[in-house]
């Protein structure tokens, strides 16, 4: 592209990306889109000759906008909030003109030691000790897949060279986790071939957190029949209820039994920042491996998860390779990031994490944290205070599970559970916000997450507004 036409086209774009994350609100925030609408709407083959940027914009603005699911809409409390900011974005816009490749140190030295900076400042700013080295993934499923891979190396005698299978020398491998852990840990002990069998969920108490008593049998019994206990995965914020495992009575279990402990805070880690919140992470300077996710709720641009360890050289020894044409000889030694994890490519990722840190400051974060957990604690108390609704869980943090319990349908579940989908499908259809639903002890039950960096009191009223609106037409 010529220079002064990829001015021209920037300033236009950046004019439009201005506009957009101003006022995100006129566009419905769950997209209306029918399947197919898009590949309906555009040619099924390249273009042989090539298009001006105009008419290629015009095309996003007039396709690929209205199929989109607005997360940056202030009206977004649909799983957990992810939300851009302007220093995030500038970040990546950055990031992809530089198209640094950090496999090496060398390929880009600033893109390893600035991952380096911008994860101690976070780790500083979660109260960990500086005994966690940290790596960038994209997500915590990878995050937790890496930390359970560096578990098995740790627990399995020659499994980088001899693999698992037919092996009569080793007992099967088995990791806990709660009731209520992540999915991505049935994915990770399928893909480290483990298979479901080696994933035992532990059961929870009435605050939906793991059960140490619980935790404590579940490894004697394995124990007793021969399966050797890998890992435990604590949550941090669990993603239905955000509850909080006893990290601290589990870190215990995990030091008497010399178990890796992997705890999952990807979304409520942050939490610990705000001052009287520090709490949130107790007995996290004693697991093992940690993760956080940045690009949940510090307002950095998806996608950027900050996993640390203690014991990044058996992540390395389970991943390090260096073939000849990757091989070279600084002066003094260097981390590269290709020897933790299974990607070779590294993007630039740490750049808008530091940005984001840089603009907001720790007391930036912190205040917008604080007032998103007001703000759940308000819609919750309006939630409480109404005779048709109730809430089902805890709020520790920045989301309210809750559902419709009109008193003529109070003792039949399955109507409730029919009437709340229903209420769920006509918030949304509004277009003004999106809520994302869950199941508790089998009810259906509605999610409000706050999160958004843009979400005010008014948005969150206007959720509450539609819900008894919507209710009120359901009754009729």
């Amino acid at each position: 592209m010529d220079p002064a036409e990829f001015r021209r086209v920037g300033h236009q774009l950046v004019d439009w990306i201005g506009r957009y994350l101003e006022d995100a609100e006129r566009y419905p925030v769950l997209s209306r889109a029918r399947p197919g609408d898009l590949c309906d709407a555009l040619p099924s083959a390249a273009p042989e000759r090539g298009e001006s940027m105009d008419a290629i914009l015009a095309d996003v603005e007039r396709h690929i906008v209205p199929g989109l699911t607005h997360w940056n809409h202030p009206g977004f409390f649909a799983y957990f909030a992810i939300s851009g900011s302007g220093p995030g974005v500038l970040a990546e816009f950055l990031s992809a003109a530089f198209n640094a490749q950090g496999m090496l140190w060398r390929t880009s030295p600033a893109v390893t030691e600035l991952e380096e900076v911008a994860l101690a400042w976070l780790r500083q700013l979660l109260g960990l000790p500086d005994t966690f080295e940290g790596v960038i993934y994209d997500t915590a499923s990878i995050a937790t897949l890496h930390a359970l891979a560096a578990a098995r190396q740790e627990a399995a005698p020659a499994v980088r060279e001899r693999g698992l299978a037919g092996r009569p020398d080793l007992s099967p491998l088995r990791v806990y986790c709660s009731e209520h852990a992540h999915s991505s840990i049935d994915k990770a002990v399928i893909m480290l071939g483990l298979g479901q069998a080696g994933l035992r969920r532990v059961d929870t108490d009435d605050r939906f957190r793991m059960r140490p008593d619980a935790l404590a049998a579940a490894i004697a019994d394995d124990r007793r029949d021969g399966v050797t206990p890998l890992a435990v995965v604590a949550t941090v914020g669990t993603t239905a209820v955000t509850s909080v495992d006893p990290v601290p009575t589990i870190a215990d279990l995990c030091e008497r039994e010399r178990l890796w402990l992997h705890v999952d805070a990807a979304y409520a880690g942050a939490a610990a920042m705000v001052p009287g919140r520090e709490d949130t992470l107790a007995g996290c300077d004693r697991a093992t491996s940690f993760v956080v996710n940045p690009h949940k709720w510090l307002f950095t641009p998806f996608d950027l998860s900050a996993f640390y360890c203690r014991r990044m050289d058996r992540l390395r020894e389970a991943f390090s390779l260096t073939p000849d044409y990757l091989q070279s000889r600084e002066p003094t030694p260097v981390r590269n990031l290709m020897d933790t994890g299974v990607q070779l490519g590294r993007r630039f990722r740490a750049l808008k994490l530091w940005m984001v840190l840089r603009h907001f400051g720790a007391d930036g974060m912190r205040r917008r944290l604080a007032e998103h957990m007001r703000l759940a604690q308000l819609f919750a108390g309006w939630v409480d205070a109404s005779d048709a609704f109730e809430r089902l869980a805890p709020v520790p943090f920045s989301v309210v599970c809750f559902r419709a319990c009109p008193a003529e349908l109070a003792d039949d579940r399955a109507a409730l559970d029919d009437l709340n989908a229903h209420l769920l499908d006509g918030v949304n259809a509004t277009g003004d916000v999106f809520l994302s639903h869950t199941r508790l002890d089998g009810r259906f039950v509605l999610r409000l997450a706050v999160g958004h960096i843009r979400t005010t009191e008014r948005h969150v009223a206007r959720a509450w507004e539609l819900l008894q609106e919507q209710l009120t037409k359901l009754r009729r």
